[in-house]
């Protein structure tokens, strides 16, 4: 960037969405309007740009976020605009969740015949997390069944959004011709295929009641969230277009509006007005709150940064990935300016590191530049110890800004090498991918010699072992999928523990008095993800606090490993009431074994179960077909929350099932419907496993 440009002209925006409603067309879309390709890349015809990795273009799906820097002009400003393209699929999750971490804002893509789909909630709801300011962009309104109405009541509904169409269709379907924009009052219609020649006319008789209906109710919304607009509508003053849509853009940014725009991406219909919202609507570095951070030495002294090239340099790397030109470090600048070939310091590894190259990406092209300003994103090549989710910033004024929290993997395989040459590319490929992906987790079982990778789900696991064979010559075999149970207590125990040796000389001793009890629903929000709650409760000093902390420790191991089936120990609150020690036998190490034979007894004695992933399924079925699909869910232990009429003669199953449940299920739902079912899945909370299935996983059967 510039040094000159203007960081109001910025706009760091993601594309987010269900699988197949289009976000990667969308994109392409904008890219090619926008001068950055010659041709318009198809994913069906696995030629979509942002789409580049052999399995996203195999598949037909994104797989990694992709990121690209263009440019828009509107009413004779140039703005700059960097994307990100995300997956939809419910297994790549992370890769919405850390972009969202370090954009600006986003443009939720809708299919008008599903309407709001299940990952659509999940995206959303992440987007709510990280207070992304987004608009709606209602997609596939060329295709039969498109629905507008219907799919912004359901953002009402289902997102608790607050939708405010900017924009209407002119027809849907095959009667689809154009759209009809509420803040001009004119119809735009398109001359050409390409979506290029762009033609506006006044609204036809046929369509001007409704369009000036909507556009009332979007003039009462925008003013519902300014109080001068308010005021002059009391007093019955005129409202000019340029003051509705100020004040669109304030309630957008705020969070308070989510402004609706539609059109068909594939017929190249609509994506220059989302680009013209975009530039409009959607905050540029300078509209969101200055970023937060901690004081390294303290992690408690809060540090601000604000979007300024004066300022001392912070960033954050939220993705790396390893390819053919060495490692790269995908970065977003918060404050200050990161150069090409000075030293940075990463105050979490308390480790320096050199900026040797720094480049600007068009998915898997790139562009050298020589420095990075605030408020800007792009890949750095060099660093080496710094991963996903950690800061980089001046050694002079250290800063760590908020990391990015990631789900735990639900499912695992064993892995083996077919050879002694396999074995050492397998290790490295997996180290490899590990650094890429934070939810894909390596670990080396020693009493078994296997090892074993998890991830978010079969199609993760399947897209990551095929990467290994394609990109690290890796041949390898692998098991069948196992589930990543988990095990708790459901009652609560106190446990007084002794240990006690005497080996000659001195000798070790600690005695821990620990009440172990389940985490409270309200405790399990707060711990944000946190396994154990380990609480201080000692009065009069009868243990030091070097010795409680190193309690704490040996608690937190012995919880790795399991105490019923060896699957991790999750959601207990521990608090340590009593203790003692011995003024010469008394060792750190000792009250640490202390520690964890004390949460292996309270495990046994505090009713122990297994718990199993549950995943939130939806199934669309034609009519026909909705009894035999209700009932194979039930069969798989599914408890089915309700159903709902999709399209003529077309519904949606929504469930429950447990993840155990439904290894294979693409293959028999196809059985089942002739080939005419589809379904989406994803992890909704960990359920306790009935006593027949915390059996077998005890006896090690599943």
């Amino acid at each position: 960037m510039a040094k000159n440009l203007d960081l109001n002209l910025v706009r760091n925006i993601g594309i987010i969405a269900h699988i197949d409603a289009g976000k990667t067309t969308v994109t392409e879309r904008v890219l090619y309007y926008t001068g950055m390709v010659h041709r318009i890349g198809e994913v069906h015809d696995g030629a979509a740009s942002m789409d580049y990795m052999d399995q996203e273009k195999e598949r037909g799906i994104t797989i990694t976020s992709a990121a690209v820097s263009t440019a828009w002009t509107l009413d004779g400003t140039e703005y700059k605009i960097n994307i990100i393209d995300t997956p939809g699929h419910v297994d790549f999750t992370a890769e919405v969740q850390r972009s969202l971490r370090v954009l600006d804002g986003g443009v939720a893509v809708f299919d008008s015949v599903a309407g709001v789909e299940p990952q659509s909630e999940t995206v959303w709801r992440q987007a709510t997390e990280y207070n992304v300011p987004r608009m709606c962009f209602i997609n596939k309104m060329d295709r039969t069944g498109a629905n507008f109405e219907r799919t912004v009541s359901m953002i009402t509904s289902r997102l608790n959004g607050n939708p405010v169409p900017i924009q209407i269709p002119y027809g849907s379907g095959d009667e689809f011709q154009g759209i009809i924009d509420l803040l001009a009052m004119e119809v735009v219609t398109y001359g050409d295929d390409l979506g290029t020649a762009i033609e506006r006319h006044d609204i036809p008789e046929s369509h001007r009641e409704m369009a000036e209906t909507m556009r009332e109710e979007m003039i009462e919304k925008v003013i519902e969230s300014d109080e001068f607009l308010t005021e002059k509508f009391l007093m019955e003053e005129e409202i000019s277009t340029d003051e509705v849509i100020q004040a669109l853009r304030a309630g957008t940014i705020a969070n308070k509006l989510h402004p609706v725009l539609c059109g068909s991406a594939l017929k190249n219909k609509g994506v220059q007005l989302l680009l013209d919202a975009v530039v409009r609507l959607l905050p540029s570095p300078l509209d969101v709150p200055a970023v937060e951070g901690v004081d390294p030495d303290d992690m408690e002294t809060v540090i601000t940064r604000a979007a300024d090239d004066s300022e001392p340099m912070s960033a954050l790397v939220f993705k790396i990935i390893a390819d053919r030109f060495g490692r790269l470090a995908f970065t977003r600048v918060y404050s200050g300016v990161l150069k090409k070939g000075t030293r940075i310091y990463n105050p979490v590894k308390r480790r320096m590191e050199r900026v040797a190259r720094i480049v600007r990406m068009f998915a898997d092209d790139r562009e050298d530049i020589d420095e990075i300003h605030a408020g800007d994103i792009a890949a750095i090549i060099g660093l080496k110890d710094t991963f996903t989710g950690e800061t980089v910033c001046d050694e002079d004024k250290p800063i760590i800004l908020e990391n990015i929290t990631f789900p735990a993997p639900v499912i695992e395989v064993a892995i083996e090498p077919n050879s002694k040459a396999d074995q050492d590319k397998l290790a490295k490929g997996l180290r490899s991918l590990a650094e890429e992906d934070p939810t894909f987790q390596v670990e080396v079982d020693s009493s078994l010699g296997q090892t074993k990778i998890k991830g978010m789900g079969e199609l993760h696991l399947e897209v990551l072992i095929d990467r290994l064979k394609r990109e690290f010559h890796v041949n390898a075999t692998q098991g069948r999928p196992r589930v990543a149970y988990r095990e708790t207590i459901t009652r609560e125990h106190t446990v007084d523990t002794v240990f006690k040796r005497q080996t000659g000389g001195s000798g070790q001793y600690a005695r821990v008095v620990i009440e172990y009890r389940p985490m409270t629903d309200e405790e399990k929000e707060a711990a944000n993800g946190a396994n154990l709650i380990f609480e201080d409760s000692i009065k009069g000093g009868s243990v030091t606090k070097e010795f409680i902390r190193a309690t704490e420790k040996g608690v937190r191991e012995a919880m790795e490993g399991g105490v019923i089936a060896g699957y991790p120990i999750v959601a207990i609150h521990a608090s340590m009431i009593d203790g003692a020690m011995h003024d010469v036998d008394s060792s750190e190490i000792a009250f640490k074994i202390a520690g964890s034979m004390s949460l292996k007894e309270g495990i046994q004695k505090g009713a122990p179960v297994i718990l199993e992933p549950a995943m939130k399924v939806e199934v669309v079925t034609p009519d026909d077909y909705t009894g035999s699909v209700v009932g194979d869910l039930s069969s798989r232990r599914g408890t089915v929350e309700g159903m709902e009429p999709r399209d003529e003669g077309i519904s949606s199953i929504r469930s429950q099932v447990p993840l155990s449940e439904m290894f294979g299920y693409a293959t028999e739902l196809r059985n089942m419907t002739q080939g005419r079912g589809n379904f989406t899945m994803e992890f909704d909370k960990y359920t306790v496993a009935p006593n027949s299935i915390a059996e077998e996983v005890i006896k090690g059967e599943r």
